[in-house]
């Protein structure tokens, strides 16, 4: 029977997953809702699967999945999230993830990821393939490929209407170092303010 483990910080989506799981013959072996949890947990119980979701607090999911990675494991990690999958797939493949499934799709294709990533094979949307690509025309999306996955992590934050002390919490930084990564998204997405960078980040469904 395969082992999985749940990062999401819904509540009811954990508890959606998880009774759709049991039912198809899966073991839920923990759930978390932040990401610094998840680290110790997932040490402790190292599943055959995590599944993740990308906007959790303490930790983002980009910087678990790295984490997880590094942990040089059997471990299979699949993305589960509401995150538009242009900006986020292509990253979450270069940190390791073996799969990545969009909240709005239908529980099925959850199911058909899942197999997939456990029989050996990855599971990506056709956007994370294209993202990147010869087809990629458009300005904004060369622009992002500038910013790291922190900065992304912030910059979404920011477009949720979050503040900075607020993001400084949240993500167990400073004020400063919030500060700091705004400049540089300025800078490197070509925004002379923060309205700007909040318009760029919701024309590219980062919200």
């Amino acid at each position: 029977m395969n082992t999985v483990f749940i990062i999401d910080d819904h509540p009811v989506i954990r508890l959606a997953i998880r009774m759709l799981l049991e039912h198809e013959g899966y073991k839920v072996v923990g759930e978390t809702d932040n990401g610094c949890d998840a680290i110790q947990m997932v040490r402790e119980c190292l599943p055959d699967l995590i599944i993740l979701d990308i906007s959790i607090p303490k930790l983002d999911g980009l910087e678990v999945l790295c984490r997880f990675n590094a942990m040089n494991t059997s471990m299979k990690t699949l993305i589960l999230t509401a995150q538009c999958p242009t900006l986020f797939a292509t990253r979450c493949m270069r940190s390791g993830a073996d799969g990545y499934v969009c909240k709005e799709g239908d529980l099925s294709e959850l199911l058909s990821a899942i197999r997939a990533v456990l029989s050996g094979y990855n599971y990506f949307p056709s956007q994370a393939l294209n993202a990147c690509g010869p087809d990629s025309n458009s300005q904004e999306l060369e622009l992002f490929k500038a910013v790291n996955d922190r900065e992304l992590m912030v910059l979404q934050l920011f477009a949720q209407g979050r503040t900075n002390k607020e993001i400084a919490k949240g993500m167990f930084l400073s004020n400063k170092t919030v500060s700091t990564y705004k400049k540089r998204l300025m800078q490197k997405l070509k925004a002379k303010s923060l309205v700007e960078l909040i318009e760029l980040a919701k024309r590219n469904a980062l919200v």
